[in-house]
C-alpha cells in the first residue's frame, strides 16, 4: 500500500469537511481496501465513517424505513424492524457476499460505490428510496448515474436511506460463484402507485425494466412476466455471461420473484 493518513472523526460535519478537502471516505472498506492492496487506489488521506453515531441505526418513520448509512449488512438482515416492514430487504442483505462481508459491509458504502453487480441499488431503485446526504435528499431514480458513478458531489456523504414500505416485494438473484455478487438480480416491488422492477448485474448500472413493469401492472403473475421479451442489446458481456444469457436470467428471476409473492 501507499502511505496515507488516517482520520476517524466522531461527527458527520467533521467527516464532511475532511472529505471536501480531498480525504477518501471509507465505510465498510469491502471495495476500497482490496483496491488499496492492489494499488488501484492511492488516497493521501482516509476518513473512517465508522465512529459517527448519527450514521447508525434503523427505525420506522411513518410509511418508510430509515436505515443509517453505516448499518452493516448483517445488521439489516437481523433487524426486526426491517423484517417486519420490508422482508425482501432483510433477505437481500442476508445473502450479500459471505459472513465476513456482511459483518463489515455497509448500506451507504454499497450505494455510494454503485458496483454494477451490487444488490442494494436494485432495492433502492425498485422501492423508490430516498438517499439522504449531509447536503440534500436524492431520489434513487436520480442517484445511480453509471458504472461506479452516482449523483454524490465531492465531499457529500450519505447520512441515511429512506425506503418506502411496499405492499409486497421480493428479490431474486443468480450469484457469481466466487464473489457472490449478482450475475443478475431482480427486485420486484408492488407499491400503491404501481409495480416497479429493478435489475442489477446485467448492465453498467442498475436499471428499471419498463416492459416487465407494464406487464405486471396489467396482470401480476409469473406467466405475465414470462411473456415479456427481454432485449439483450444493452446488457453486459463478460467471462461469466453473455448478453443473451443475462436476458434469460432477467426473465427467469422476475418470474421467480413474482411467483414467490403470489404464493406467499
Amino acid at each position: 500500500m501507499y502511505a496515507f493518513t488516517y482520520e476517524a472523526p466522531t461527527t458527520l460535519d467533521a467527516a464532511a469537511r475532511q472529505a471536501a478537502s480531498g480525504a477518501r471516505p471509507i465505510a465498510g472498506g469491502q471495495s476500497l481496501l482490496p483496491a488499496l492492496r492492489l494499488r488501484l487506489a492511492d488516497p493521501g488521506q482516509l476518513v473512517d465513517l465508522g465512529r459517527i453515531p448519527e450514521l447508525a441505526g434503523i427505525r420506522r418513520q411513518g410509511d418508510a424505513l430509515a436505515i443509517g448509512a453505516m448499518a452493516r449488512h448483517q445488521q439489516v438482515a437481523d433487524s426486526a424492524e426491517v423484517r417486519a416492514a420490508i422482508p425482501a430487504l432483510a433477505d437481500l442483505a442476508d445473502h450479500i457476499g459471505d459472513r465476513q462481508v456482511r459483518a463489515r459491509g455497509t448500506l451507504g458504502g454499497s450505494l455510494a460505490n454503485n458496483d454494477p453487480a451490487a444488490d442494494y441499488p436494485a432495492a433502492a431503485l425498485a422501492l423508490g428510496a430516498t438517499i439522504v446526504t449531509n447536503q440534500r435528499e436524492i431520489a434513487a431514480a436520480d442517484f445511480f448515474v453509471g458504472m461506479y458513478t452516482t449523483a454524490l458531489n465531492e465531499g457529500e456523504l450519505i447520512r441515511e436511506v429512506r425506503f418506502p414500505v411496499p405492499r409486497r416485494a421480493a428479490y431474486q438473484k443468480f450469484r457469481q460463484g466466487a464473489s457472490r455478487f449478482a450475475l443478475v438480480g431482480v427486485f420486484v416491488a408492488e407499491a400503491p402507485d404501481g409495480v416497479r422492477v429493478a435489475v442489477t448485474g446485467a448492465a453498467s448500472s442498475v436499471f428499471r425494466h419498463a416492459a416487465l413493469e407494464a406487464a405486471l401492472g396489467r396482470e401480476f403473475s409469473a406467466a405475465s412476466a414470462a411473456g415479456v421479451r427481454i432485449d439483450p442489446a444493452d446488457l453486459g458481456s463478460d467471462l461469466h455471461a453473455s448478453p443473451s444469457y443475462r436476458a434469460q436470467l432477467i426473465s427467469v428471476l422476475a418470474q421467480r420473484a413474482v411467483q414467490a409473492l403470489v404464493a406467499a
